[in-house]
């Protein structure tokens, strides 16, 4: 499989950008922790010397094996480890690093258009498949059994909160009548009843069904919590100099990068009125992007599903205490 090959398969989402941000060093240890097709993780070995390693991570076992094929075929000097594991996993596998700190770390929050665009996978509205969308399949609660199960109120604050739905009363609303004639187990019946819920207006902007089929799948991969959970730990593990470069797609998640690298920089928990710090909490590096990074024009005429990235990265002075 050629380069163009492997883009096809998922084209890297501001790949360029990305290697600027993490300012990759030759012989330092860099985390892919969203390796996908290996778009990202091939330009990031690319770059590495002898001395230098990257571990590229992903929860989809399918992708982490087109990752694996594509960084065997990158010319380099630098060594290279899959790893399947999510977020809520991370640190413990880099430990056996004994200690190396990463100089690099990158999160890509999005999907694969592999993903997207596989009807078995679950997660198109545009292709019947079955109703699964999680991104492990040996594991978790599909979006099949999660409609199942969860009651009305809880669905409505679920595609407002995720899928920033405004007609999430009344597609909840027609999920749940619907149901109880029997269990909504394809993609394209989810897709239907959503497009009866909601006025003809919206369906004549666009499918209706694509901010209530983002919301499932965020909360079947539970991609709000697993992002907590590295947010809290990426701090401990990064060196000195070391850059943690994020890609986000949806708000909810800009706002928790952006918030998180906030704290590192100004972490003092003293009341404002204080004339001096005296919690003793010290800034833990900087905030290298002023303003979330976006996608280029061409960028955007090439892969139009670049158009909602953002890119926010921070360098490390220090590990945390």
């Amino acid at each position: 499989m050629t380069s163009a090959d492997y883009n096809a398969w998922h084209r890297p989402v501001l790949l360029d950008e990305t290697i600027e941000a993490l300012a990759v060093r030759q012989d330092g240890l860099y985390v892919d922790l969203t390796a996908g097709g290996g778009g990202h993780s091939a330009a990031i070995l690319e770059k590495l010397g002898g001395a230098g390693r990257l571990f590229s991570a992903d929860r989809d076992k399918e992708s982490l094996a087109v990752c694996q094929e594509r960084l065997s075929q990158v010319e380099t000097e630098g060594s290279f480890q899959t790893i399947h594991a999510s977020f809520s996993d991370f640190p413990r596998w880099l430990d056996i690093e004994a200690g190396r700190a990463a100089d690099g770390l990158l999160a890509d929050l999005g999907v694969s258009s592999r993903q997207l665009d596989r009807g078995e996978r679950g997660f198109s509205y545009l292709k019947d498949g079955p109703l699964d969308m999680r991104m492990n399949q040996e594991e978790g609660q599909s979006a099949a059994e999660l409609l199942a199960l969860i009651p009305e109120e809880e669905l409505i604050a679920l595609l407002r909160l995720y899928g920033e739905e405004r007609y999430a009363s009344s597609i909840a609303r027609s999920i749940v009548k619907r149901r109880e004639e029997g269990p909504i187990t394809r993609t394209l019946d989810l897709a239907d009843i959503v497009a009866s819920a909601v006025p003809s207006r919206v369906r004549r902007e666009g499918n209706p069904a694509r901010q209530t089929f983002q919301a499932l799948r965020m909360a079947v991969n539970r991609e709000q919590q697993e992002l907590a959970h590295l947010l809290m730990e990426l701090p401990r593990v990064m060196a000195p100099g070391g850059r943690a470069v994020f890609i986000s797609f949806h708000s909810l998640e800009d706002r928790m990068v952006k918030q998180a690298m906030r704290r590192w920089q100004d972490p003092c928990e003293c009341p404002r009125d204080f004339p001096a710090c005296i919690c003793g909490k010290k800034a833990l590096g900087r905030i290298v992007t002023a303003r979330p990074v976006a996608a280029s024009e061409e960028e955007l005429a090439a892969n139009p599903r670049s158009r909602s990235a953002r890119l926010r990265a921070f360098e490390f002075g220090g590990t945390a205490s």
